[in-house]
């Protein structure tokens, strides 16, 4: 069994920052792909400075190394006619191109997607905006936690009565990466046939829309009844009873699927068999209200033990240390450590995809800015 990447052999170059972009140029090299990234000169792209909680490795934020490991950089200034004609000499050689730059900047540059496919007619060009290129929203800043309050996305978590409330992690970022990806990976299949490359489009707002297609689709045709999130312990805002989570005698349950009169039956009590099936939603706050009584009389473990043997889907709520404590974690074997060149690590996870019962691990850590300049001068001959 050969130990090669399926995308071994592709140059992409990746004009992208922050998240989203970089995200799917992560991607791509997991898989094999030659990744270089092309950043300012000195400072780099504007990711290398998001630092959560001030962590910095080697001179650039730990999210920039979580998502640019296995790439290359290469420093240039885009507005200097010489390293611009370098950097058009390394897109006519290129396979895929990414920028995530707002609507007009390129087309400033001179690196749009007109320009760049008459230097290189089969190449794919693949962009990132926030909001899409036409429209009012079109010139806004691109930004997660934005897009998250204005896709509707932070009115479906949390409570009845608590404030909009969005995912505590960058999703619409991460999402986007995904279908930019995705697009790209189409494009390059159409492309062997064709011959012809392809212009991909993704935007935040469009990914974080068709994150949300369940609960949209039901908005749309439903009388347009927006979400009701449940009084407590809401989990989905369309979905009834026991849908939830539920504090227990030690810790927290939740409880999914398995059906609501089998339930009713392990739990036992009059007051919660006097519901049906069908009254699941319409009276979701009352039988939850009824749950979280009964569900506070035993420990979490105690629960499992009752429920899952009856095919009631349910699990324990876990925290980062309990989950990377946990056998069914460790057998994933998620971890990796990536060793820099001042001595540190970074630890972080591993690519999800596995090929061929062979899960995929990083080569390399993110490089520093411009690392690579002089290799790939000599390699291109620029």
């Amino acid at each position: 069994m050969t130990n090669s990447k399926p995308l071994e052999g592709l140059l992409v170059l990746e004009f992208c920052q922050f998240l989203a972009g970089p995200s799917a140029g992560l991607r791509l090299a997991d898989l094999g792909a030659r990744v270089i990234k092309i950043e300012r000169p000195n400072h780099g792209e504007a990711g290398r400075q998001i630092a959560i909680k001030n962590l910095r490795v080697d001179g650039s934020s730990l999210v920039f190394h979580t998502l640019n490991r296995n790439k290359e950089s290469y420093a240039a200034n885009l507005k200097d006619a010489d390293d611009l004609e370098k950097v058009k000499e390394l897109i006519a050689k290129a396979d895929v191109m990414t920028h995530n730059f707002r609507p007009g900047v390129m087309e400033k540059i001179g690196l749009d997607y007109s320009t760049v496919k008459a230097i290189n007619p089969q190449i794919v060009y693949a962009t990132v905006t926030g909001y899409g290129t036409k429209g009012p929203w079109s010139a806004k800043p691109g930004q997660d936690l934005l897009v998250q309050c204005m896709s509707g996305l932070a009115q479906l978590t949390g409570d009845k009565n608590d404030s909009p409330t969005p995912f505590g992690l960058a999703v619409a970022d991460i999402i986007t990466g995904s279908h930019m990806a995705q697009g790209i990976l189409a494009a390059l299949l159409r492309s062997a046939k064709t011959k012809k490359g392809a212009l991909v489009e993704v935007s935040l707002l469009e990914s974080m829309l068709d994150f949300q297609f369940e609960v949209i689709t039901t908005y749309l045709n439903d009388g347009n009844k927006l979400p009701q999130r449940a009084e407590k312990g809401s989990a989905h805002a369309y979905l009834g009873a026991p849908y939830g989570i539920y504090a227990t005698k030690d810790s927290h349950i939740a409880l999914a699927m398995g059906g609501f009169d089998r339930l009713a039956e392990l739990l036992g009590p009059d007051q919660l068999k006097a519901y049906s099936e069908k009254e699941t939603f319409t009276k979701r706050d009352e039988i939850m209200s009824i749950l979280r009584e009964l569900l506070l009389e035993k420990s979490t473990q105690e629960w499992l033990d009752l429920f899952e043997p009856a095919n009631i889907w349910c699990s324990a709520v876990l925290d980062y240390q309990q989950l990377l404590q946990h056998e069914a974690y460790k057998v994933l074997e998620m971890d990796q450590k990536l060793p820099l060149d001042t001595g540190e690590f970074i630890h972080t996870t591993r690519c999800p995809i596995r090929l061929n019962d062979q899960k995929i691990f990083a080569s390399k850590p993110a490089p520093r800015v411009g690392q690579h300049n002089d290799a790939i001068t000599q390699e291109f001959n620029l």
